[in-house]
């Protein structure tokens, strides 16, 4: 499928460039059987460069996200390669807009092929067709866990056909998975249920017998994965290292702490700021004045808060609140229909334009665009010990908003959700999932019940 979207997509370029009137009709330097036989070599590379990217890998669980991420990184590398040697072999009288359009053309109806694909399989995935049949073996919370998931998600294909276990009595049924038996009836079950997979969930008391386990799954030559039940500890993406044949995990992996993705988005922040302050700043005067005119006190709030590795610093607001006792005020939530909140104060706060001057703090470097809500010191010592993993989030900016928010946990929510969705942003930081949380932010953000 994608040999013939690249062929038919590149014939496309050149038609749109040569034949029609969307550009300015030129007379092509370079011969129409020339350009084709170029196709020789475009079609092979393309393919390697997609499987490359994980293209071709089988996965019934990846994400549409990270599919288009790929099919836009393979064709980035090949428009570049594909410029570089043009440029090497001096072919200028090659058409470089013919290039840009066939490029264009192969990520947009690449992409819209295989959502087709994607489609039509879970269609036949929910009607029973296409299906991988899977064993469990041991009964635990990622047993639970990985049933859950698959019950929830029918187009992944996934029929789990049972659960053995050697510490829960057979018959015993979560969620319309059964238990069939002990861990030694391996051997007979698998002749008789035609299985695809084998999913290792030991309980973590359990461990002793992985190497057992293992060697039992391996035997039936039945592909074998192993689910820990330490997901609360270890990240969904973990950083490995080779220790000489000794495989390492890293308990925390963040993108961010590499010196050239916190590049890309601190520049990032500092442009997006500056253009946030100028397009924002007719609302901020605006306020400003409101604010001046309908009660008594400073303009800007200041409280502090805790951020990247711990530091305290100073967070601008505009003041929405009657002005009160500073230690009263660090250690109180904001709650419905509070008292203290101003006419006008409501009105920013269920708009969040009291958080505008938090541009400021972007710019100055105390903040980010995207990332964790920063808390109060008093909250955060609380917190940190009540909530495991609570400070993780310092290992990184905190932000205007963030992956929590645009999930609606802000205000008075529950602090332990809000905390599950900065870990998974913290460990799966990307640039395109910062521009994916602004963009929603316009739609979730900004308004929100839970913002009092």
């Amino acid at each position: 499928m994608d040999a013939v979207i690249i062929a038919l997509t590149y014939w496309l370029a050149w038609f749109i460039r040569f034949r029609t009137h969307v550009f300015s009709m030129i007379f092509e330097s370079v011969p129409y059987p020339v350009y084709m036989t170029a196709l020789l070599a475009i079609v092979p590379i393309m393919l390697v460069l997609y499987s490359a990217c994980n293209l071709y890998s089988a996965n019934r669980v990846k994400g549409r996200r990270q599919e288009i991420s790929s099919i836009m990184q393979a064709n980035i590398i090949a428009l570049l390669i594909f410029l570089a040697l043009l440029q090497l072999l001096r072919q200028r009288e090659w058409s470089r807009g013919m290039i840009f359009i066939f490029f264009g053309l192969n990520i947009i109806l690449d992409i819209g092929a295989r959502f087709g694909v994607r489609s039509i399989l879970k269609k036949l995935r929910k009607s029973g067709l296409n299906q991988r049949n899977v064993l469990l073996v041991g009964y635990s919370r990622a047993a639970e866990e990985y049933i859950d998931r698959v019950v929830l998600n029918p187009q992944w294909g996934y029929n789990i056909r049972g659960i053995l276990d050697d510490r829960i009595e057979a018959g015993t049924v979560y969620k319309g998975i059964k238990v069939l038996g002990r861990i030694d009836n391996l051997m007979i079950i698998l002749p008789e249920n035609h299985l695809d997979e084998i999913a290792i969930t030991l309980g973590l008391s359990e461990y002793f017998r992985l190497e057992e386990i293992v060697s039992l799954c391996e035997k039936s030559g039945v592909h074998t994965k192993f689910i820990p039940d330490y997901n609360n500890i270890i990240p969904t993406k973990p950083y490995t290292e080779d220790i000489l044949g000794l495989p390492v995990i890293n308990i925390r992996y963040v993108p961010l702490s590499n010196t050239f993705p916190a590049a890309v988005k601190r520049l990032m922040d500092i442009i997006g700021s500056i253009f946030a302050i100028i397009l924002c700043s007719p609302v901020m005067l605006v306020f400003s004045v409101i604010i001046k005119m309908t009660s008594k006190g400073p303009l800007i709030f200041k409280q502090e808060r805790v951020g990247l590795r711990n530091q305290p610093f100073m967070m601008y607001k505009f003041r929405s609140m009657v002005v009160q006792d500073e230690k009263v005020e660090n250690r109180q939530w904001t709650v419905r229909d509070d008292p203290r909140v101003t006419g006008v104060g409501r009105i920013m706060r269920k708009t969040s334009i009291d958080e505008l001057p938090q541009l400021f703090n972007v710019l100055k470097g105390d903040m980010s665009l995207v990332g964790p809500r920063p808390e109060r010191p008093f909250f955060v010592e609380k917190f940190q010990e009540e909530i495991p993993r609570y400070m993780v989030k310092h290992q990184v900016r905190p932000g205007m908003t963030g992956w929590a928010q645009i999930h609606g946990f802000r205000g008075d929510t529950s602090i332990r959700k809000r905390i599950d969705y900065d870990l998974y942003y913290i460990e799966n930081w990307t640039l395109s999932l910062d521009f994916k949380i602004l963009f929603l932010t316009i739609f979730r953000g900004f308004v929100n019940k839970n913002a009092y």
